[in-house]
């Protein structure tokens, strides 16, 4: 029977690929490769790429992701240096950076392995929160606080655990993530806190009374510094003016009755302003200057015929 080059051309083509799939396998980028022959991890890790292989049940390939992997713990509860109850939780991201040590401990189960990372990461808490007081996680001052110092604490716990139990992973990072109190401690955590804020507020209160203290005191010397001067300066201007005054009377001294008259005028020169309508008792000194003086009967005439004193010259 005449067969078809397009069928065996086909047929061909699938028994090439079926033999790539049992003697080639590809590794992505993220992720490294153990090659087992009849069960044994063999060779070098691979890295990304394509790699030849044995078919199984010689060989076997195991991926793993080296990603990061995100591992949170129970929320459970945990006694602080100074007796306090403090349920907590922490979160963790770890790689798998030596295949060769994580495979023959865990082989491809990352459930495994994350469960004794787990183990390892509550007695490494455990024993750091049980050398710090219950102020060092919960308080009302900043100062006093150390979460960041904790942390750092129970990473490098974890981490030196990992290494000495050869689970062939790294911990990238850890951090708290819950923090609760049972209701047995809640009432008198409340009660610490209360009164750690009630002395914060005396604190300031009484920096406030201080500082208004030194702002009154301040004042009062500036206001007794400036009535000072200013009674310095009132003195000075009145022995200026009484000598002025002493000079003046020594000269009115020589004429009384001319400095009576110019006194007289002064007066005069204070009651009439300008537009000034007033109606006097000529009587009145120093009004009595005035006495005796007519107004003009005409436009243009001397002075003298108001005053009497001067005759008009005859035509």
């Amino acid at each position: 029977m005449k067969r078809n080059p397009l069928t065996i051309l086909v047929g061909v083509l699938l028994l090439m690929v079926f033999v790539l799939l049992l003697f080639v396998y590809q590794v992505r980028k993220s992720q490294v490769a153990i090659v087992t022959t009849f069960g044994k991890a063999t060779g070098e890790p691979t890295g990304p790429g394509a790699h030849l292989k044995w078919p199984w049940p010689i060989q076997k390939v195991y991926k793993f992701d080296q990603r990061i992997h995100n591992l949170e713990s129970r929320f459970e509860q945990m006694l602080t240096a100074d007796g306090y109850n403090l349920l907590i939780a922490v979160y963790v991201g770890w790689t798998l950076n030596d295949p060769k040590l994580f495979f023959p401990r865990f082989g491809d189960s990352i459930r495994l392995a994350e469960e004794s990372l787990e183990d390892l990461l509550r007695n490494s808490y455990s024993s750091v929160v049980g050398q710090h007081p219950f102020a060092h996680f919960v308080s009302a001052d900043e100062k006093v606080l150390q979460f960041t110092a904790i942390e750092q604490e129970i990473l490098e716990r974890v981490k030196a655990e990992v290494r000495l139990n050869n689970y062939g992973i790294d911990v990238k990072f850890l951090g708290i993530q819950k923090l609760g109190l049972p209701e047995s401690v809640t009432e008198s955590v409340f009660d610490q806190m209360r009164k750690e804020r009630q002395l914060q507020v005396s604190t300031i209160q009484s920096e406030g009374d201080r500082q208004a203290s030194d702002i009154r005191s301040a004042a009062d010397a500036e206001s007794a510094k400036m009535l000072a001067d200013a009674d310095a300066r009132a003195t000075r201007i009145r022995a200026q003016g009484e000598s002025e005054a002493a000079k003046t009377f020594a000269i009115f001294e020589q004429d009384p009755e001319l400095a009576n008259f110019i006194l007289r005028l002064r007066a005069l020169e204070a009651f009439v302003n300008d537009k000034a309508v007033l109606i006097l008792d000529t009587q009145t000194s120093p009004l009595n200057l005035l006495k005796g003086v007519r107004a003009p009967e005409r436009a243009g005439a001397p002075i003298g015929a108001a005053t009497g004193g001067t005759k008009r010259s005859q035509p």
